[in-house]
């Protein structure tokens, strides 16, 4: 089995004048809720072996952020395809992982995130707002095998169920 996470961005400042998308930084409250959603994967104990990010600041900072809050050990790796990809460039960064890893988490944008996890559990509609993480587990022994519709939705959860949580 392969599980993969994904971590949508937290909220960005779009009151920036940084001039492009690309580099859009994070919000006050998406800084808040990457912190928030790293420590809650490690009070899991499900941080990945491997989390992969956009090279959107955004994104960077988030998965930056979730690894310090969560004291994560795990390899990180910026790439470029994860910036504005279609669910058919995220199947196919997936199946270009090394063994023996088993779990990856990717972070980046909408409408890739919600798209992805649609096709990889066989249908449906999900909404990913921003900072949300969903969990799959791949029916499949090879990242190389992976394919959309064999997937196992085991949780999807937003910043604020979690802060609910931590009342």
């Amino acid at each position: 089995m392969k599980t993969v996470i994904l971590f949508r961005h937290g909220k960005s400042d779009w009151h920036t004048s940084s001039g492009s998308d690309h580099d859009r930084p994070l919000a006050e409250r998406g800084r808040l809720a990457a912190d928030r959603m790293g420590r809650f994967l490690a009070d899991k104990e499900e941080v990945p072996q491997r989390a992969i990010s956009s090279t959107a600041l955004r994104a960077r900072d988030t998965l930056d952020r979730a690894v310090r809050a969560g004291e994560w050990s795990c390899e990180v790796e910026l790439l470029d395809d994860l910036y504005l990809p279609s669910p058919y460039g995220l199947l196919d960064v997936l199946r270009h992982q090394v063994e023996p890893v088993s779990s990856v988490m990717l972070v980046g944008h909408e409408p890739a995130w919600s798209e992805s996890l649609s096709l990889f559990v066989g249908g449906g509609e999900y909404r990913f707002p921003t900072a949300a993480m969903a969990r799959v587990d791949l029916a499949t022994e090879r990242w190389v095998d992976i394919d959309f519709g064999l997937g196992e939705l085991r949780w999807l959860v937003t910043p604020k169920e979690v802060a609910s949580a931590e009342r």
